[in-house]
Formats: C-alpha cells, structure tokens, sequence
C-alpha cells in the first residue's frame, strides 16, 4: 500500500514511518523542510506545509492512505488551529483524489474518552493542555464529517520506552483509566489499521499494557 506519513519528522511520525516501511508498505514523507529530515532508505520525501491545499493535493495524489500525525507545540494557547486546519487540508486532497483511508492521532480525554483520563491527566485538559485539546476535539469533528473511511486514535500520554507488543483498545462505556501509550506501540496500531477494518469510522482509546 501506498502510505503517506505527514509529521513524519516528529517522534511518533518518525515511528509510523519506520512501522508502515517494516509491515512493507510503500512509504512517502511529508515534512515541512526536507533537508533537515534524515529519511530512511527508501522512503519518499515530499517537503511542504501541510495546511498548504495546493501542497496537500499534489502529496495526496496517488497515495492508498494518509496517516496524519502532526501535532500542535504550544498546548496552553486557547488560538491554536493547527490540526484542524490541517486535516480540513488533508479530507479536502484526499476527496479531490479519491484517497479513502485515514488515520489521525487525537488524544485521549477528547469526546467520550474523557471517561477514559486519569485524574490527573483531567486537571492537564483544563490547563495546560486547554488550547491543544480543543483543536484535537474541533480536527476531530472534521475528520468525522468528511466521509472517509478514518480511524482516529486516541493514545494515552505518549512515552519514548520500547515497543512492548501489548497494544489494547480502551472501551470509554467501561470508564477504565488509559495512562501510558508508547509511541512505538501506537505506530504499530495505527499501521495494523491499514489493512483491519474493524476500526474504520470509529475514534478509539489506545494504551500499553
């Protein structure tokens, strides 16, 4: 499959990359600068901004899937839109091409997951994760409206630790706490997700162990 990676120059899209490449998957890199983003061997790179329609389109074009996991960097701003303007850039190419499959990173705590986020992690959404959970809920809506075949994953707080091949899926109904998901580990599950159906039109909690 063909697989476009956008943040593949951040740590959990350097993770998807390595993932999709492992699983044999066709793998192109869309990144801001490429000359500052030291690809795989045989990863395609396609440099630009990813809120950019025009820049989005030509890297959509002729892609079987979009894996969207480019994240704001100022959480506490109560402004930030960038992973809702991106995604709306993203489902406007992905429609014009006739690309199907998408998968984004939200977070848990936004929508029903809520149920799902540990005290602590509840106190964070009020705070300083304010700005950043109210763009994931507003990218969320979009991605939900746009007719696509998507899975959104909503990892617990993200870890650097190895991968622990102990992936489960939170029900939010159960009310049980998520609080670990490794990067590695969500890289894994959201590549699985290409080719399992199961997933597709749902938005779910994923944790480790």
């Amino acid at each position: 499959m063909r697989v476009l990676v956008l943040g593949a120059g951040g740590k959990t899209g350097g993770a998807v990359v390595q993932q999709a490449q492992a699983a044999g998957h066709q793998v192109t890199a869309f990144v801001r600068r490429a000359g500052a983003y030291d690809a795989p061997a045989g990863v395609g790179v396609t440099e630009g901004d990813a809120m950019d329609a025009d820049a989005m389109a030509a890297a959509v074009a002729g892609q079987d899937a979009v894996i969207d996991t480019i994240g704001g960097k100022t959480p506490y701003k109560s402004d930030i839109t960038l992973e809702t303007d991106v995604v709306r850039a993203v489902v406007a190419a992905m429609n014009r091409s006739g690309v199907r499959r998408l998968l984004v990173i939200s977070s848990v705590g936004v929508g029903d997951s809520l149920a799902n986020a540990t005290r602590g992690l509840r106190v964070l959404l009020k705070t300083f994760l304010r700005g950043s959970t109210a763009d994931k809920a507003a990218m969320e809506r979009v991605v939900t409206a746009s007719g696509l075949d998507w899975t959104i994953a909503r990892p617990a707080i993200l870890t650097d630790k190895p991968a622990t091949a102990e992936v489960r899926t939170v029900d939010p109904a159960t009310g049980e706490k998520a609080r670990r998901t490794s990067r590695v580990d969500l890289a894994a599950w959201l590549v699985a997700q290409l080719d399992d159906g199961e997933n597709v039109r749902r938005a779910v909690t994923v944790a480790t162990g």
